[in-house]
């Protein structure tokens, strides 16, 4: 497999666990928003924590991103994912406030 072949997969791969983490993301607002306390948000909860401990080891970067950088030299801010430059760009910080929001929701739902 040449390295271009390589990359594709990496950003293929990485798209799909980008569009997975969107639905879980958005299941948990929902739960939370719903009072829907149940089994699928607390997972939800266990896999983005567990996304987060991969970021903190891997110094704020996916593996993926540090895969794909074998195999090409862009400068772009999409150069590992299938998704526009400004997303790909501020996707972990709109991440983190949508999560932020989730926790604050969910800890009202609990509270009250």
């Amino acid at each position: 497999m040449n390295g271009e072949t390589k990359l594709t997969l990496i950003k293929s791969i990485h798209t799909l666990i980008w569009i997975f983490f969107n639905v879980v993301i958005f299941y948990m607002l929902y739960a939370a928003i719903a009072h829907k306390l149940d089994s699928w948000l607390w997972i939800g909860y266990g896999f983005v924590f567990l996304e987060g401990l991969i970021l903190l080891t891997f110094n704020s970067h996916c593996p993926l991103n540090l895969l794909a950088r074998k195999y090409t030299n862009s400068p772009k801010d999409n150069f590992d994912i299938y998704l526009p430059a400004w997303l790909a760009k501020y996707t972990k910080r709109i991440y983190t406030t949508l999560f932020v929001i989730i926790i604050i929701i969910t800890l009202y739902q609990i509270l009250n």
